[in-house]
């Protein structure tokens, strides 16, 4: 997409990593751009069914690249720097938070691979993933409170989500350091692996192999089970297995079953 964010696809799976491994992928004006617009990109692509997020070099992502933000102020472009926080036209989110959200908004599953550092706006970014595979070494911190700041980049939700709202403010609070096994254990992240980013790509294939129908319903449906009752939600399962039932690809999947051969499925318009 840009030289700040790299996508290649190959057999359904798009492989995004984060490219500025000089800078430990630190996010500057450019790299949320590219997030967003990376994201709305593969939204719109019915060709992919799965997601891996990742950055280049020795971290995930190492968060906020202040010093550029503060060369840019100094050289007359503070409005600039600031857009980061502007509210996107039509959108729930500000650039910085629809770097974020672009993830969980998207059709397909996306899985971040972790490794290294993924530190402030960085975890936020592996956060808006819907499977986080870490290395066990891996770093991570909500580190906004060392600034002086707060999370900004839809984290607070996230948080409370995975975690509970305890252990969120623990870290939120104290901007404590915790490795990726720890990660795992308090529910941070989904699971360790040697190499996330090979374990990522085969976790995609075989999310790839599925329907495409039936797995953009089950994560639309396990999106919002959080956020409505009980009535709404049964009512939206419903509607999704009606949707699904007799369609193309869900006829497909049952035939191949019992053929014993790869579904051959159709991409989503």
């Amino acid at each position: 997409m840009t030289d700040r964010v790299t996508v290649h696809v190959r057999e359904g799976v798009a492989d995004v990593r984060l490219n500025r491994p000089d800078k430990l992928n630190a996010l500057d004006l450019a790299t949320f751009e590219a997030l967003a617009r990376t994201g709305d990109a593969l939204a719109a692509d019915g060709s992919v069914r799965a997601v891996i997020l990742s950055g280049e070099g020795r971290a995930f992502c190492a968060g906020l690249d202040f010093a550029n933000f503060a060369a840019m102020a100094g050289d007359g472009a503070g409005r600039r720097a600031g857009d980061i926080t502007a509210r996107e036209p039509g959108r729930i989110t500000n650039l910085g938070q629809q770097a974020v959200h672009v993830w969980r908004e998207l059709p397909q599953p996306v899985i971040a691979a972790v490794h290294g550092h993924a530190l402030g706006g960085g975890l936020q970014i592996a956060l808006g993933a819907d499977i986080r595979i870490v290395a066990p070494d891996a770093r991570l911190s909500v580190l906004e409170i060392r600034w002086g700041l707060v999370p900004d980049m839809t984290g607070t939700a996230a948080l409370i989500r995975l975690v509970g709202e305890d252990v969120a403010k623990e870290l939120t609070f104290t901007g404590r350091m915790i490795s990726g096994a720890d990660a795992v254990r308090i529910g941070l992240a989904t699971r360790t692996a040697d190499d996330p980013h090979a374990a990522a790509a085969e976790l995609a294939r075989e999310i790839a192999a599925n329907s495409p129908d039936a797995v953009r319903g089950a994560k639309r449906l396990l999106n919002r089970a959080a956020d409505t009752d009980l009535a709404g939600q049964f009512l939206e399962e419903s509607r999704a297995l009606g949707a699904l039932r007799g369609s193309p690809n869900q006829v497909e999947a049952v035939r191949a079953y019992f053929d014993k051969r790869p579904p051959a499925f159709t991409d989503p318009a």
